[in-house]
């Protein structure tokens, strides 16, 4: 049959409904498919046969953007990097007139999951106890934020040893809130939030910074 008769579609969200017919998926269909395997049910389960079976497509599609599942693999975690590790190095980047204001920015990754892929960070770390190379991708990645961390305190005048020791309680701080899946309302997040930003930064934040921030993190949290 023609091609009239068969057109191509592409389908970049794996949450609509499987393929079917002469459809063409993307390289994005793949990752995205493998990415949501990888967070759900770790990387032993993301392989070709399966992720195909997903998308009701055959093998044939994966390789002619993949050459074997090592090179998927090595896709999503430059993916893992893109989503969250450079995400985090913009945020911290972002002006601010205040240390306040800059922490607010840092905070927004770990409020919009556009900005920061949870799951998927825990998804890669728990990879990488099982692989040498990725743990060391791991140990990358978090020098990398937490240098970007340290430098936000240093242009708002901390000592580097200051900034140093602040930027790792923020960092660590915010990572373990998320590994022990702490759950409570947002407003009790943000009645917190004067004193968090007290403790992080030994400085009061101004009344416009906390109310940018509570803002914010209100808006995200009524889209979730």
């Amino acid at each position: 049959m023609s091609k009239r008769e068969h057109p191509i579609l592409h389908r970049d969200d794996p949450a609509k409904e499987p393929l079917v017919g002469h459809i063409k998926v993307t390289r994005d269909d793949w990752l995205n498919v493998a990415r949501d395997v990888l967070v759900s049910d770790g990387v032993a389960e993301v392989k070709v046969l399966a992720l195909g079976q997903r998308l009701d497509v055959s093998r044939s599609s994966f390789y002619w953007y993949f050459k074997s599942r090592k090179h998927l693999l090595e896709a999503l975690l430059d993916d893992w990097e893109a989503r969250n590790t450079r995400t985090i190095v913009a945020q911290c980047e972002l002006p601010a007139d205040t240390i306040g204001e800059a922490v607010g920015n840092f905070f927004k990754c770990f409020l919009n999951p556009d900005l920061f892929d949870r799951g998927l960070d825990f998804a890669v770390r728990e990879w990488s106890r099982r692989d040498g190379a990725v743990r060391q991708r791991i140990d990358q990645a978090d020098r990398e934020r937490l240098a970007a961390v340290t430098q936000m305190f240093e242009r708002h005048g901390f000592t580097p040893y200051e900034a140093d020791v602040r930027a790792r309680i923020l960092y660590y701080m915010q990572l373990g809130y998320h590994a022990l899946d702490v759950r409570e309302p947002m407003q009790a997040r943000c009645d917190r939030l004067a004193g968090y930003l007290k403790g992080f930064t030994g400085q009061e934040a101004s009344d416009e910074v906390l109310a940018t921030m509570i803002a914010y993190a209100k808006e995200q949290d009524g889209k979730q």
